[in-house]
């Protein structure tokens, strides 16, 4: 590879409730909230200033079909895997903040979904 062509600024996760959806993500994540960066309940921006990494950003979009996990008619779209040192006390913590259950599982993984229905993984090694 010859060199980088740019570097990641955000990883946007369009929703219907951007505030709310950050908050569950700030504390799953433990990434702070930048109300510097963010517009409101439109745009809502974890984690830091631009260049500063993670970021995660959350925009509203209000008429979103939710994803359904593993039907390929309503796919993923995207999802984030979380390395967590304690599964069991990971998915309480997770569950408690308004995640729940998906189908699916591997040597390593659970899938669950966020409150807005986007599918993400807990890993361990």
């Amino acid at each position: 590879m010859a060199g980088m062509i740019g570097q990641l600024r955000s990883v946007v996760v369009d929703c219907p409730d951007p505030r709310a959806l950050a908050g569950f993500y700030a504390e799953l994540l433990g990434l702070p909230l930048i109300e510097d960066n963010s517009d409101g309940d439109d745009w809502v921006v974890l984690g830091g200033a631009p260049g500063h990494q993670p970021r995660l950003a959350f925009q509203k979009a209000p008429d979103l079909r939710e994803p359904r996990w593993p039907d390929p008619e309503r796919p993923q779209q995207f999802h984030l895997d979380v390395t967590v040192d304690d599964i069991e006390a990971a998915e309480q913590a997770a569950l408690a903040l308004g995640a729940r259950r998906l189908p699916g599982e591997g040597d390593g993984f659970r899938v669950y979904a966020d409150p807005a229905g986007h599918p993400f993984c807990l890993c361990w090694d």
